[in-house]
């Protein structure tokens, strides 16, 4: 089995730097199921291409009962294909020899290890249960490019048809860590299946590598209930840890809903943001952060619009917004009409393109500051809609609320709130950059001095 890392990085060779591999050198490590081997098949300034190879001992894979399960067919400990393709041992093997490289540590090129450089990633032989599709699935949602060749099952007999193995190259610019990280993960979800036994220490080295990407992947669940082996109680339990965090925060934090609810504003919120979509003459729309469903229910009322489609990355909420809308009990037409899709506003999904406009109620002030500018991209550069309506709250109307404490935000999971200025000011600078025009609307009874207590804004798309 075979992974190659090449980049274009100038000078090229400093990926031995990062890997803790000289490019002069042929290394080999000892593991538990074989060997690996690293070498540099090219290692030029302008071009550098570190190899890990698997010698997986095939013999000791059945004395040691690694592999297969035995009950999947009565010769599975002599064929199978765990000598050849990417999995678990894969990991391992990451885990074992780029150890350093994993944490993003380089003892001489510290700086390096925190610099985003061009990296291009081949495996040369990856099972995928679930096809190309789920393989594209994971892997560019988190940016990448990616490359797949299919094998068939046999190159003598067509009519056998196309086997579950692909040959793929993953392109991306990043953190030589954070492709790493990626690949320790997906490789065995992909494979679905481990070699060792999965306890709740695969808990923590799943929230380890993925601390910084898996809990707003949108498949998430799926990746999670594959990496630990289908064991519901260790699924649920990083799930939790992944998508529950924030409870765990103290219990008398200001909850938004109530604070709000004494002057009507997501009724009143949620209904300008309809009448101006409906006013666009919209046919195709987004509601992103979807929730449980509140302005889904105004959306899929309006007989104008023929296709409305909820997103929210959490799958309980989705799953709420499906029971209070009564999904399963509607007709078949507007069945159609409406979808529901698990996704992150940070990460490009083609699943969102081609809508003529979007609504972003109430979602960008739980995002953290440095991870807004992948969800402009995202949202304005790759979906691209025609219009978006964006609101979020003016943090200068909170000292009229009675209920909230000085100095508090209207929701424990807001990363931050806005002035008038600050948003318009965002505001603008997104509109210029991305085709954009904008402009601003108060929602809610504005006052004098600190205006309406949200503020929105409503982007077109110029031609």
């Amino acid at each position: 089995m075979l992974l190659t890392i090449t980049t274009t990085y100038s000078p090229a060779t400093d990926l031995g730097y990062l890997l803790h591999k000289h490019p002069d050198r042929l290394q080999t490590f000892d593991l538990a199921f074989g060997q690996a081997h690293v070498f540099y098949p090219e290692a030029e300034k302008d071009r550098c291409t570190a190899a890990l190879l698997l010698d997986v001992d095939s013999v000791g894979l059945v004395r040691r009962s690694y592999g297969h399960n035995r009950e999947n067919f009565a010769l599975a400990e002599y064929v199978n294909d765990r000598a050849y393709v990417a999995s678990s041992f894969m990991s391992v093997a990451i885990a074992k020899v780029y150890r350093s490289a994993l944490s993003g540590n380089s003892k001489d090129r510290p700086e390096l290890a925190e610099t985003p450089i061009p990296l291009c990633i081949k495996l040369s032989v990856l099972p995928c249960r679930g096809g190309e599709t789920f393989l594209r699935r994971l892997f560019e949602p988190l940016g990448y490019s990616v490359i797949s060749v299919r094998h068939s099952l046999d190159t003598n007999f067509d009519d056998w048809g196309a086997s579950r193995y692909f040959t793929v190259t993953l392109e991306k610019e990043c953190l030589l860590s954070e492709i790493l990280r990626h690949l320790y993960v997906l490789i065995p979800v992909l494979d679905d299946e481990k070699h060792y036994w999965v306890a709740e220490a695969e808990i923590e080295k799943l929230l380890k590598h993925g601390e910084d990407w898996l809990s707003e992947h949108p498949e998430q669940e799926v990746i999670v209930s594959r990496y630990l082996k289908h064991q519901r109680r260790l699924t649920r339990q990083a799930l939790h840890q992944l998508g529950d965090s924030i409870e765990e925060e103290e219990t008398d934090s200001p909850n938004e809903a109530e604070i709000e609810e004494h002057i009507g504003l997501n009724e009143v919120r949620l209904t300008k943001a309809t009448e101006i979509i409906k006013m666009s003459g919209a046919k195709r729309v987004l509601d992103l952060g979807c929730g449980e469903g509140k302005l889904l229910r105004k959306l899929i009322r309006e007989k104008q619009f023929e296709e409305v489609v909820g997103m929210d990355v959490s799958h309980q909420s989705l799953k709420i917004a499906q029971q209070r809308l009564h999904y399963d009990r509607l007709p078949e037409k507007e069945q159609e009409r409406l979808t529901f899709i698990q996704g992150s506003l940070c990460y490009r999904d083609s699943r969102l393109s081609g809508y003529d406009a979007a609504a972003v109620i109430e979602v960008i002030e739980h995002l953290d500051k440095p991870r807004l500018a992948a969800f402009e991209r995202v949202l304005f550069e790759y979906a691209g809609p025609t219009m978006v309506v964006l609101t979020t709250p003016n943090v200068e109307f909170n000292i009229k609320f009675e209920n909230l404490p000085a100095g508090k935000f209207r929701h424990r999971d807001h990363r931050f709130e806005w002035t008038r200025s600050e948003f318009e000011s965002w505001a603008t600078d997104v509109s210029k950059r991305f085709g954009y025009s904008v402009t601003f609307h108060s929602v809610g009874e504005v006052d004098s001095d600190v205006g309406a207590p949200t503020q929105m804004g409503v982007f077109t798309q110029q031609k």
